[in-house]
């Protein structure tokens, strides 16, 4: 079966179109109208090896936070929707990545309960134009709406850049794990036999 979703969602500060495949091959096509965030979810997808198609339209004319919190809000539905029952995942998925000077560890589960620990923070407030915060909201939106427990710690590092970027490769990378399917696991990987809320 194909583990694959496609929304929409419309409020009065944005309007955003996603579909997302968990075993794609990194296709991508994204317009969000934030270039860093662009450029971040462009890795996520290529990372993952996820298929990703993303169309936004925010209000931006007010700041980014609406459209960024928002295709974090849709991500993580993509995801759930995605994953189904959850039959044969791999469930659990980690990683530590390096980039340059800086190093972070991202572990999460996808257990069907919601937890954002962040352990991080950033050098400046600002990366070009994008408001460093925003990175939190995101993994918040999307941990939340995943129902997926997610940490992020940042061992090190000193250039916002390369934080955030690790950050979304190593998201990637850890998640490509979790969804992993397993031959070895028939059901769902839990004793108490459902992995949904």
């Amino acid at each position: 079966m194909p583990r694959d979703a496609t929304l929409q969602r419309q409020t009065a500060e944005t309007n955003i179109s996603l579909s997302l495949n968990l075993d794609g091959n990194g296709t991508v096509q994204i317009e969000t109208g934030v270039g860093f965030l662009d450029h971040m979810l462009t890795l996520f997808a290529k990372h993952g090896c996820f298929d990703l198609t993303i169309d936004a339209k925010g209000d931006l004319h007010v700041d980014q936070h609406h459209t960024v919190e928002d295709i974090g809000i849709c991500l993580g539905k993509a995801i759930r929707q995605a994953l189904g029952d959850k039959q044969g995942i791999t469930r659990y998925g980690s990683m530590t990545l390096p980039m340059d000077e800086t190093l972070v560890t991202v572990a999460l589960d996808l257990g069907g309960r919601y937890w954002f620990e962040e352990r991080f923070d950033f050098p400046t407030e600002k990366i070009g134009q994008f408001d460093t915060q925003l990175v939190a909201e995101f993994w918040r939106a999307c941990a939340g709406n995943a129902l997926m427990n997610l940490h992020i710690l940042l061992h090190h590092g000193s250039n916002s850049h390369h934080i955030a970027e690790a950050m979304f490769k190593a998201a990637a990378r850890a998640l490509r794990q979790a969804v992993s399917t397993d031959p070895r696991q028939s059901g769902v990987p839990s004793s108490k036999g459902t992995l949904t809320e």
